[in-house]
């Protein structure tokens, strides 16, 4: 497979479109794009007190951050506090990255990944807990090690629950490949910060979009949207090959059976050099009052990078609604053009 977006043949072929006319959301408020400079890997929660918080990987890659604001729009000018800061030393120390706001219980939840001063490459799933009702309030507990069933470079977890059962999806290696390659995985949870039962492999990166650069699934993001679970996911390196793929199964399915799942095989959402935006991913989802879905991603608006993308500063989150299929499935379109800030 090429690196392109679907084309609306493959869709047809894939089940991912019929030839009706697609069910589009409504349009999207003016919103700058991007809507944050220079954070990565963001993910938005819209809680019960009608705040909005979003948090990103920072480039620096050593803190967590938490902004608020009524709207989206506000999120673009909206404070952003220090939560967290890594350690010096230990683990915790480096390469802190992927952080999700979860409400579970009546809890904050903070998921994060994060390597070690002495050994930055083993990154691993963490977890903050703070009481208070206000998460910008109070103490923020560090509860530890997400453990899954191998001890392999581990990160991009999200939570979401489904009739009435909690789950986490995560990215991690599997030991048994002999590579760095990352593939994607599913468990019930049993608490916020422990797994229970089986851990199932939903995804690896089979296609040729998904190896450019390296070999990777990561980053899943979870819709629940017409009688269908579908996760998106990251593939490839971190430069402009990065994209996105989809996962999906029917809401009555089981969902630990990787059977139920389907994948697309090519990328849902990628550059647009026709726009200028390059290496859109790790995206979260955003669903508004209205039933709209926004997609909430991160990418560049140039192509080349010299060195390492990893240590190149220029990703930015950016939103964009996504417009669904007269059958149910989504759209996502390509990244939009960048307008001028305000």
């Amino acid at each position: 497979m090429s690196g392109r977006p679907l084309s609306r043949r493959h869709l047809l072929g894939a089940g991912l479109l019929t030839l009706a006319t697609p069910v589009i959301g409504q349009a999207l408020p003016e919103l700058p794009n991007p809507l944050i400079p220079q954070r990565a890997d963001p993910h938005v929660l819209r809680h019960t007190d009608g705040w909005l918080y979003l948090m990103a990987t920072v480039p620096a890659y050593d803190r967590l951050e938490l902004r608020r604001a009524r709207s989206l729009a506000g999120l673009a000018t909206a404070e952003a506090q220090v939560v967290w800061r890594r350690h010096e030393q230990g683990p915790m120390s480096r390469h802190i990255w992927a952080p999700e706001l979860h409400v579970i219980d009546g809890r904050w939840f903070i998921y994060f990944s994060a390597g070690e001063a002495r050994a930055p490459w083993k990154i691993r799933l963490w977890a903050l807990e703070n009481t208070s009702p206000d998460p910008l309030q109070g103490a923020w507990i560090e509860r530890g090690q997400i453990k899954t069933a191998w001890e392999t470079f581990t990160l991009d977890a999200t939570v979401f629950e489904h009739r009435g059962q909690r789950y986490m999806a995560w990215a991690q290696t599997d030991p048994a490949a002999g590579n760095h390659s990352t593939d994607l995985y599913l468990s019930r949870m049993k608490s916020p910060t422990e797994l229970s039962g089986p851990q199932v492999r939903l995804s690896r990166p089979e296609y040729d979009w998904e190896q450019v650069r390296h070999a990777v699934n990561e980053a899943p993001a979870v819709l629940i949207h017409c009688g269908r679970v579908f996760m998106s996911y990251s593939a490839a390196g971190t430069g402009a090959e990065y994209c996105l793929g989809l996962l999906w199964a029917d809401a009555d399915a089981d969902l630990m059976n990787p059977a139920s799942w389907r994948k697309s095989p090519g990328p849902v959402f990628a550059s647009s050099a026709e726009h200028g935006i390059y290496g859109p991913g790790h995206n979260s989802f955003l669903v508004e009052p209205d039933g709209t879905v926004l997609n909430v991603y991160h990418a560049r608006n140039y192509r080349d990078i010299p060195g390492d993308p990893l240590k190149d500063t220029g990703r930015a989150t950016r939103v964009q609604p996504v417009r669904f299929t007269a059958d149910g499935m989504p759209d996502f379109g390509l990244p939009r053009p960048e307008t001028a800030r305000p």
